[in-house]
Parts: C-alpha cells; sequence; structure tokens
C-alpha cells in the first residue's frame, strides 16, 4: 500500500518539476529575444504604463543601449598583457600617490 502513495508522490512531484522546468524555459527564452533585463511596472494598472528599464551595464557612455556582443576575447601574448597591466597600475598609482602624499595638509 505504502508503495503505491511512493509512486503517486514522486509522480506529482516529477511533474511538477518538469512543467516548472519547461516554463522556465520559455520565460528565459521570451527575455532573451525581447532584450528585456527587467521591467519597472508604474501607476495603478500597471499594463498601459510597463516599460523597459535597461540594465545600466547595458548602456554605453551617452544612455544608449549596446547592440554589440559584450563578451568578446581577443588572444594576446602574456608578455603584452603585463605591459597593459603595468601601465594600468602606473597609471593608477601615479594619482593616488600624489593626493596621498601631504596628509598634514588638513
Amino acid at each position: 500500500m505504502w508503495h503505491i502513495v511512493y509512486i503517486i508522490a514522486f509522480a506529482v512531484l516529477a511533474i511538477l518539476a518538469i512543467t516548472n522546468l519547461v516554463r522556465n524555459l520559455i520565460l528565459l527564452g521570451g527575455n532573451t529575444r525581447g532584450g528585456q533585463s527587467f521591467q519597472a511596472k508604474g501607476g495603478v494598472g500597471g499594463s498601459s504604463s510597463d516599460r523597459r528599464v535597461p540594465h545600466p551595464e547595458l548602456l554605453d557612455q551617452d544612455g544608449q543601449m549596446i547592440r554589440e556582443p559584450l563578451l568578446v576575447m581577443r588572444s594576446i601574448s602574456v608578455k603584452d598583457a603585463r605591459e597593459q597591466l603595468d601601465s594600468l597600475y602606473d597609471g593608477q598609482g601615479s594619482s593616488l600617490d600624489d593626493s596621498d602624499s601631504d596628509p598634514d595638509l588638513s
């Protein structure tokens, strides 16, 4: 008797899990195709005043949507990468050292 109850409970849980998986895949596909990352709802009804609000990382310096791939990597040598990192580090270090050089001025 308990075997039948366990089988029925497992079947119900499996069906719920599969329907949830399919629903999430459909929603994810719709969000990916629409380019929508967030929807802000305003007003009382919400349906007439839905406005798409993109994620800040998807905007360029002028506030326009970026329409190019974000994960583009090119192959560079280790020496070039070290030179670029050293130049970034040296550029930031000099500006920080200048501002912290005279702590007695306050």
